[in-house]
């Protein structure tokens, strides 16, 4: 697919994401909107999947470490036709397929469910392995939040990953500098996020997390590499593409209702139709 066409894919993610949270008055909304742009490059023309048959065996698989970005997932897999846009309307009510945080035995196309931050890593890693040992080709990609990297979990995988020489797994670290607490600075400094990742032998890139282009050149550098595990460190803005979220100081888990709601889907149409008219491309 066309740079253009993933940008208006991302665009129409990140709308349903916000009306999606907004329906429901409340949630994780700015780390969701953090990963849309690097979602919306992997479901569209670099993923293996079927999602007319979302078991597909050598499907590639996602897991979404930091499952409380559900919702970015959920916009991306129903944009793709995992199941019915409507779905969207029912995030974290009674009886939902689509849960606050991932659960692969409730929404086609989830293969992991994930919430309990650092396990995650863990699971991407025995998923990569098993892909290996069948000799699928299959891939696993890994998303991770920053603050989630306070977690010794996430580098015990990282430890396995690269000592298993899994080059078909690549972990995408949301460094979007906030977390539950406050800033990741000062909850718990992680330094250089790239460089602690390449110290346990993985090939590292830290981009522009919003954009596009970059994202896909360094998804395709990373999938050329061989002998070891590639870890994409995705700089970007907690609420990243919704201004008024953005400005929201402490914005991991908000209430978005009424004047808010109504400004983040009015900022969202603004950057689609300015898309489709050809004006931010």
């Amino acid at each position: 697919m066309e740079i253009a066409a993933i940008r208006k894919f991302a665009a129409q993610a990140r709308l349903e994401t916000v009306k999606q949270v907004g329906k429901r008055g409340f949630g994780h909304l700015g780390g969701a909107l953090s990963v849309v742009d690097a979602l919306a490059v992997l479901y569209n023309g670099v993923m293996r999947y079927d999602s007319e048959n979302p078991s597909w065996p050598e499907r590639d698989k996602l897991v979404m470490s930091k499952g409380h970005a559900g919702p970015a997932l959920y916009s991306t897999l129903a944009l793709r036709g995992f199941f019915p846009i409507e779905w969207l309307e029912t995030l974290n009510q009674p009886g939902t397929h689509l849960p606050s945080h991932c659960d692969r035995n409730l929404t086609p196309g989830v293969d992991m469910t994930t919430g309990s931050l650092g396990q995650g890593a863990s699971t991407a890693c025995g998923l990569a392995l098993a892909q290996k040992l069948d000799g699928n080709g299959a891939r696993t990609y890994l998303f991770v939040g920053d603050g989630e990297c306070n977690e010794g979990q996430v580098w015990e995988a990282a430890m396995f990953a690269s000592h298993q020489k899994l080059d078909n797994l690549i972990a995408f670290v949301d460094h979007n500098k906030k977390q539950l607490d406050g800033t990741t600075g000062e909850v718990m400094g992680m330094g250089d996020i790239s460089e602690k990742f390449a110290a346990f032998g993985w090939h590292t890139l830290s981009i522009n997390g919003s954009d596009i282009e970059v994202i896909k050149e360094a998804i395709d550098e990373a999938l050329s590499v061989i002998g070891k595990p590639s870890c994409i460190v995705l700089n970007t803005v907690k609420g990243a593409g919704v201004p008024c979220v953005e400005e929201i100081e402490l914005n991991h888990h908000i209430v978005i209702e009424g004047e808010l709601l109504e400004r983040a889907i009015s900022e969202c149409e603004a950057t689609l139709i300015g898309l489709e008219g050809g004006e931010l491309q």
